[in-house]
């Protein structure tokens, strides 16, 4: 008969924390396959951190966008903002009762054409919002002084008064304004802010 010696026992303490380890881990997931794991987090969570930044320097740059010519078609009724050379908005505009031809006297109902810039706003507008046109310009005034009239003046670019306002768009089925360019409620609220006072306004016929 075998007597066992007692070092031939195994160590029941060091076996015992060997099978608590086995269930501290996840039995599918050695500690190699765990510290990848964790290295593919933090790499998703830098990719993801730096999508994020970009998408707000992106959104933050095209806030602050401002336009820096404005070109005014006629024939088309298109008013066109540019910034840098580049087409940032365009609208479809109303003009004044007598759409061809360049304004040339006071109360001819006439718009404009010629080289102009946005000198001032107006806030409290009786047409919602308004930038003010620097016309006349100096060829303005000589002609009208030919004329033996004034040149007229107060050309601007606004909206709806509050009593057609509910027209939207429809305000451009005919040319209804004294001389200005008229566009909606909305969209001036929108061209209030990406025209700075400065800009250049070239009318065209």
């Amino acid at each position: 008969m075998h007597v066992c010696n007692l070092k031939e026992l195994p160590d029941l303490s060091r076996l015992a924390h060997s099978q608590t380890s086995s269930f501290d881990s996840p039995p599918f997931m050695c500690p190699s396959a765990s510290c990848r794991w964790a290295s593919r987090q933090a790499a998703i969570k830098s990719v993801l951190l730096v999508l994020l930044m970009f998408f707000w320097a992106s959104l933050g740059a095209t806030q602050h966008v401002q336009a820096d010519r404005i070109v005014i078609v006629k024939s088309a009724r298109t008013m066109t903002l540019f910034s840098g050379g580049k087409v940032l908005k365009i609208y479809k505009v109303a003009l004044g009762g007598v759409p061809v031809g360049a304004k040339q006297v006071q109360g001819d109902h006439k718009t404009p054409e010629g080289e102009y810039t946005i000198d001032s706003r107006k806030l409290n507008s009786q047409f919602h919002r308004a930038l003010h046109i620097s016309y006349p310009n100096a060829a303005d005034r000589e002609r009208a002084h030919k004329l033996g009239q004034p040149p007229g003046g107060d050309i601007m670019i606004h909206g709806l008064a509050d009593s057609f306002a509910y027209l939207g768009p429809l305000h451009r089925q005919t040319d209804w304004t004294d001389g200005c360019v008229a566009v909606t409620n909305a969209e001036i609220e929108e061209i209030w802010g990406l025209v700075p006072n400065g800009t250049r306004v070239e009318i065209k016929p």
